[in-house]
């Protein structure tokens, strides 16, 4: 057999192997080639924002298939409260939310 100077790795079974690429980081940071996405963007709250601000009469589709008009009040991380007309006002968690639009949008 040839001799060669590819590093040996062994798996958790206590097999080793020969390693094609020997693994070294990229980067500096342990391998990853690029750092991770930021968790959160900004487009979400500007959207709500200007929602918010020129008070759209928005349509907001629950998992369930319940669609709720009125305008957005105000939004935190969880919820969102929708002010409706003539009806309640609404809390409404951001996890049963499926979708929403603005009401002109509606085909």
């Amino acid at each position: 057999m040839a001799f060669t100077n590819r590093p040996w790795e062994v798996d958790g079974n206590g097999s080793a192997r020969r390693l094609f690429r020997p693994r070294t980081a990229r980067n500096g940071n342990g391998g990853n080639p690029r750092p991770a996405p930021p968790e959160s963007t900004s487009a979400e709250n500007f959207y709500y924002l200007k929602q918010m601000n020129a008070r759209t009469p928005m349509v907001i589709v629950m998992t369930d298939g319940e669609t709720i008009n009125g305008w957005i009040e105000w939004y935190d991380k969880a919820c969102l409260k929708v002010n409706r007309e003539g009806a309640p006002n609404l809390l409404i968690q951001k996890a049963c939310i499926k979708y929403l639009y603005k009401a002109d949008e509606a085909v």
